[in-house]
């Protein structure tokens, strides 16, 4: 497992061209699955959702065969759409209902809800950065629908931690299994999750039916709450060189694409906003997962502090960054990430309305 994520582009892209999407399509939802583990790279901005598709395509994989893997990357480009024209740290659709709480079970914190499904799945959370996407919502179907804490600072703890990180993905995700983002909540029983976890437990606090689920009082196991209050550790700051006769590329955690402008003379500045990382704060070990995945461009100098100051301190006139909804203060030459089908644009309130434009395109294109 420490191995799983490595950081040279070089190795990244082995990754990409061993995807099976077939066998994905089949076992994705076992934890123990057929999975790509490539979603760091896609919310670092190293690859996009569009270059992993048109890889797979160019190996013969037609769409029809594939269609469940396609729908996983259209769900990530589609998150990425809602950020655009949504607040989404705020409920999306609906409040939140019930609401007893805004912390977190100290029992997740701690992997001790005594679910061992879930329990080992937040241990290797903190181990390595990354959880299974059925046991994220596992999870926070404990947090939300019966521990009922609301679904704000959970999401950010999970954020904190995961090197795929991503607020857009997280935070939609986490109120659509909270009812905040759909129509209803989610809910996993013990057979369920054993069934995915490969676990076998029984006489649990979930070893009922979904019906006893949905009026269940809150566990004990789950009542005592703590609030989440995440810290970033950047590294400090140190001056920078800057070229005033060319122009200035801008990369931050969301944009770490080694193929942006690649080949052509510029200053290329990773930008570190302590305003940025105090409000979506994340773990050492993802700064330091960052940090790795710039070493795949030549040249890249570090700064500490904001936009604005990057800009005043070094003259900066001409500059350049990709478009991203958690931009703070950016100014200059906006370009637009990569989206497999860039002509669907706009909000949808659901994905199907936004897979039934997507999927039209994607056979008249590709």
């Amino acid at each position: 497992m420490q191995n799983a994520f490595p950081t040279a582009y070089s190795e990244i892209l082995v990754k990409i061209a061993n995807i099976d999407p077939v066998a994905y399509g089949k076992s994705r939802n076992h934890i123990h699955g057929t999975v790509t583990r490539l979603s760091p790279y896609i919310s670092r901005g190293v690859i996009s959702t569009r270059q992993v598709l048109q890889s797979v395509l160019q190996r013969g994989y037609k769409i029809p065969q594939i269609e469940q893997f396609v729908k996983e990357l259209c769900w990530r480009d589609y998150f990425q759409r809602v950020a655009q024209h949504k607040n989404v740290s705020e409920e999306i659709r609906h409040p939140q209902q019930p609401v007893s709480n805004r912390q977190i079970p100290a029992a997740i914190v701690n992997a001790t809800t005594g679910i061992q499904g879930i329990d080992s799945a937040i241990a290797e959370l903190y181990q390595t950065g990354y959880m299974h996407n059925h046991c994220r919502m596992y999870t926070a179907s404990l947090v939300c629908n019966l521990a009922q804490s609301h679904w704000l600072q959970p999401a950010q703890w999970m954020y904190y931690h995961l090197l795929d990180g991503d607020w857009a993905s997280n935070a939609c995700s986490w109120q659509w299994v909270a009812g905040a983002n759909s129509n209803k909540k989610y809910f996993a029983n013990q057979e369920n999750i054993n069934r995915y976890t490969d676990t076998a437990q029984s006489g649990t606090f979930l070893d009922t039916s979904y019906e006893n689920l949905e009026k269940m009082s809150i566990p004990a196991a789950l009542s005592q709450t703590e609030p989440f209050q995440g810290q970033s550790t950047l590294p400090e700051p140190i001056s920078i060189s800057i070229d005033e006769a060319l122009p200035t590329y801008i990369y931050n955690y969301y944009n770490l694409d080694p193929l942006w402008h690649k080949g052509e003379p510029g200053n290329r500045v990773l930008l570190l906003d302590p305003d940025f990382f105090e409000r979506f704060p994340v773990s050492e070990k993802c700064i330091a997962f960052m940090l790795a995945l710039g070493q795949n461009l030549p040249g890249l100098q570090v700064f500490v502090g904001s936009f604005h100051n990057l800009v005043s301190q070094y003259s900066l006139t001409d500059v350049y960054f990709k478009e991203h909804p958690l931009n703070m203060g950016y100014q200059g030459t906006e370009e637009p990430r990569e989206w497999i089908v860039p002509e669907i644009t706009g909000y949808y309130p659901s994905f199907f309305a936004y897979w039934k434009k997507v999927e039209k395109q994607l056979y008249q294109h590709f």
